[in-house]
């Protein structure tokens, strides 16, 4: 069996070259001081190297043709000051570089991280969490190496093909006519890889993206997969998606192989049909040893910023594909655009909550909720119960804008929650999920997530009243005490009090409740139950109930099924209708709502 995760890595859409650069290059002018000294500095450096073909046919021609060794000294000292400033200048474009560099992967990642964080829930429904953090740390450096080295060293190139042919046409132009017999073959080959290479390169880092998200996930899986001995299971899988990256990159390398080494040989021709008609003009006694030499110095200097634009087509194609997926997560629409336009939510808040014929469907031809009406008064505890994949969590996902409903509306103290901001929605909602997460932290800081100003004495009531005080005070560093990545320093029941704790911190009138106090012993279970009845006094909640004791006190019961609401009203009230919720009390016992409506269901006929 193999689980086909890579799909939820989905593939963005191709973009011409033009955009990309066009994009990465407006990060380049928040920093335009620190772009034009790297460009001032590698002109200035490429300057003073330029001296040295001139200095060095100097020395042959006039210092030691001409025998004057008076010169000698000078010259060579001469020489000594040009490569001295040639690496300082270096020297100084490589701190500014590196400077220009971190900021821009600085605001680059912020962007990133900041759309990220407003995207709608959906968005990742539907991606696999490895290939994000792929785009977030690997593509982003991808695309700023496009923005700095192509900057820089793109400039840089280009000046010095401009600069040294112009020395060379000067200098000699029939060698300099000679020298440029080769720039066809240089112009098509650079033309073939720039038309081929964004195909490789595009599966090399959807190769990338796929083994990260395994990784990501069979590190997140491990004691499940120790738990059923898979780990040979996953050897596989894992050597399968890196052998797709290690496919991708040998066909990028192996184009490489060809492209650079043919490009190099096409210069090294030049060098070559130089220096057998140099030669012959030198024999001749059309221009001197000197002359030669130095026209040969000045070609490499023209033949290297070639070689370097190569390079940095090479690296223009790996930022294409890069900024594909980049520019992918930067150009989805956020949750609710134009937030400057939506409105706050009336304070105080009673929390007076009305679902007015909602329908959901995660895909348009599938609806999971039909026609939901619900009038929860504030205070209230609204229970829902229903069997596995009624709509319960969908239901209650709603509330906090976590998806938009297809139809109908929800309102809060009669303001509609589409047209208020998400963080004046949010902020007066707290969530208590069945599968708690906790941040790889201390437990204050997992607490404080609640509150972020709460004060320490704040702090402990909360822990009090969650009974998780006694526990973490019990624990050799306390409130300061890792929890380890997802809580898993902390058992099942420890982890639902100090969630429980955040939300009795936060505070908010309205609170969704997903229930569950499966695999905890008695003791732990009664503790909970205690905490869950303090939080829930005094605010409107939502509660998806796992066990029908849980569900006895509520204002209302809503018994779901197939994202219907079939039946309504208080514990009392059901049991009398003699309807689904009667006879699921009198088969529950101990055990959870969801077995009891599955035995339900499978029987097909009254419960005697």
């Amino acid at each position: 069996m193999h689980f086909r995760a890579e799909e939820s890595s989905f593939t963005a859409r191709s973009r011409p070259t033009g955009e990309i650069v066009r994009r990465v290059a407006a990060y380049l002018r928040r920093y335009k001081l620190l772009a034009a000294g790297t460009v001032g500095c590698a002109v200035l450096s490429m300057g003073f190297a330029l001296t040295y073909p001139k200095l060095t046919q100097f020395v042959i021609d006039e210092v030691i043709g001409k025998r004057r060794i008076e010169l000698l000294t000078p010259a060579i000292l001469g020489l000594l000051g040009a490569f001295l400033l040639r690496d300082l200048f270096n020297s100084l474009r490589i701190l500014i570089n590196n400077t220009f560099e971190q900021h821009v992967i600085y605001d680059m990642r912020r962007d990133l991280y900041a759309r990220l964080q407003r995207l709608p829930v959906n968005y990742f429904d539907q991606r696999a969490s490895g290939d994000l953090m792929t785009r977030v740390l690997e593509d982003v450096n991808a695309v700023e190496r496009l923005l700095i080295d192509g900057t820089e060293q793109g400039t840089v190139a280009v000046l010095a093909i401009v600069g040294v042919a112009a020395i060379l046409f000067a200098t000699n132009p029939a060698l300099a006519g000679v020298a440029l017999l080769p720039l066809p073959f240089l112009v098509g080959g650079a033309l073939w890889y720039t038309l081929t290479a964004h195909r490789r390169y595009r599966v090399q880092r959807q190769a990338a993206s796929a083994m990260n998200a395994l990784l990501l996930d069979n590190l997140q899986g491990v004691r499940q997969i120790k738990a059923f001995g898979r780990e040979p299971h996953e050897d596989i899988r894992f050597a399968e998606r890196a052998d797709a990256l290690r496919r991708g990159s040998l066909g990028i390398m192996r184009a490489w192989a060809v492209y650079s080494p043919a490009m190099s040989f096409a210069g090294a021709v030049g060098m070559v049909l130089v220096l057998w008609f140099g030669g012959r003009q030198v024999l001749a006694g059309q221009m001197t040893l000197g002359q030669l030499v130095g026209f040969l110095f000045y070609l490499g200097l023209f033949y290297e910023p070639i070689a370097r634009l190569h390079g940095l087509n090479q690296m223009l194609q790996a930022a294409r594909a890069a900024g594909e997926r980049v520019f992918d997560i930067l150009d989805t629409p956020r949750e609710r655009a134009q937030p400057h336009r939506r409105k706050p939510l009336r304070k105080p808040v009673r929390g007076e909550v009305v679902y007015d014929h909602v329908s959901f469907g995660y895909h348009p031809d599938r609806p999971v909720l039909k026609d939901i009406c619900i009038h929860a008064r504030p205070g209230e505890m609204v229970a829902l119960a229903g069997p596995t994949g009624a709509g319960k969590s969908t239901l209650v996902n709603l509330l906090p804008a976590f998806y938009e409903p297809t139809a109908g509306r929800i309102t809060i103290d009669g303001q509609d929650i589409a047209e208020l901001s998400l963080e004046a929605l949010r902020e007066q909602i707290s969530v208590v999920s069945q599968e708690t997460f906790l941040f790889n932290g201390t437990i204050r800081e997992n607490i404080l997530y609640g509150r972020l100003d709460a004060t320490e004495e704040e702090l402990r009531q909360a822990a009090r009243a969650a009974n998780c005080h006694e526990f973490i005070e019990r624990l050799p560093k306390g409130y300061d005490s890792l929890v380890g990545e997802r809580g898993v320093k902390l058992s099942v029941g420890e982890k639902q009090r100090v969630s429980i704790a955040r939300a009795l911190l936060k505070n908010a009138p309205l609170l969704i409740l997903d229930e569950a106090t499966a695999s905890v012993d008695t003791a732990t279970e009664r503790l909970i139950q205690e905490a869950l009845e303090r939080l829930l006094a005094n605010r409107t909640s939502f509660v998806i109930a796992h066990r029908l004791s849980t569900i006895r006190k509520a204002s209302q019961i809503l018994v779901m099924r197939h994202g219907e609401i079939i039946e309504r009203g208080t514990h009392d009230e059901l049991l009398t209708a003699g309807g689904l919720y009667s006879k699921l009390a009198r088969i529950q016992g101990t055990g959870f709502i969801e077995e009891s409506f599955e035995r339900l269901e499978a029987a097909r006929e009254p419960v005697s």
